[in-house]
């Protein structure tokens, strides 16, 4: 039955990240951190921006191979397929917001705000079932292990940083100009990490209980 607990809090977590992933799109105000960098790419490229988001998910997978060596566990490799998998729930996300927008430029900026609250909330659930994460966060699991002093919420903050700079440098670079990057973008990048830590302790333990029956272990917090 716990089993069946954390499958449901997985796919629901999925889910509310690709609500969050709708809002973002609809409110018009840049594309995501995690999108921005393979979104740049096939546009100075002109190669499909679909195989672009694979490729670099596939990058972030042998970064944690290379990162993790033996401790990297070989379910991780299906993280393509969840990938995949939330790519589908992306599709069915945006079908029920539709068009949906709010035409002010307040009314974008609280679109936002609920893009953010859904992604940071979306990612705390389905990382608590711990089944297989998506590449990015992947990857910022297996950069916490290593680095073990810092947070994984500061972790995330930082790849998504990263990847909004290499997306803007190459844009910059190759295009002169700023690509489907704007503010939501940068806010994105900075927050998502930071609304994870606020939320992480009133929803973190009752999720545990959830998924397990018992009480979040404090040796577990240092990896996530």
């Amino acid at each position: 039955m716990k089993l069946v607990y954390r499958v449901i809090t997985y796919v629901f977590g999925l889910f509310l990240i690709s609500m969050g992933v709708a809002f973002s799109v609809n409110c018009n105000l840049g594309v995501s951190p995690v999108n921005s960098f393979p979104y740049v790419i096939s546009q100075v490229f002109h190669f499909d921006f679909g195989n672009c988001v694979t490729a670099v998910f596939l990058c972030y997978v042998l970064l944690q191979i290379l990162l993790l060596r033996r401790e990297f566990k070989l379910k991780n490799l299906l993280q393509m397929v969840f990938a995949t998998l939330f790519g589908y729930f992306v599709d069915l996300s945006k079908l029920i917001l539709g068009d949906f927008a709010i035409p002010t430029y307040a009314g974008k900026l609280l679109m936002l705000a609920i893009s953010i609250l859904l992604i940071a909330v979306g990612i705390t659930f389905y990382l608590e079932a711990d089944i297989v994460p998506l590449p990015m966060e992947g990857l910022a699991m297996a950069v916490t292990a290593k680095l073990r002093r810092f947070q994984f919420h500061n972790v995330k903050v930082a790849l998504d940083c990263t990847s909004v700079i290499l997306a803007t440098a190459l844009s910059l670079i190759a295009l002169h100009t700023l690509v489907g990057l704007r503010e939501g973008t940068f806010l994105s990048a900075l927050l998502v990490g930071k609304v994870m830590a606020l939320i992480g302790k009133p929803v973190k333990k009752p999720l545990h209980a959830l998924c397990y029956g018992a009480p979040q272990p404090k040796s577990a917090e240092p990896q996530k």
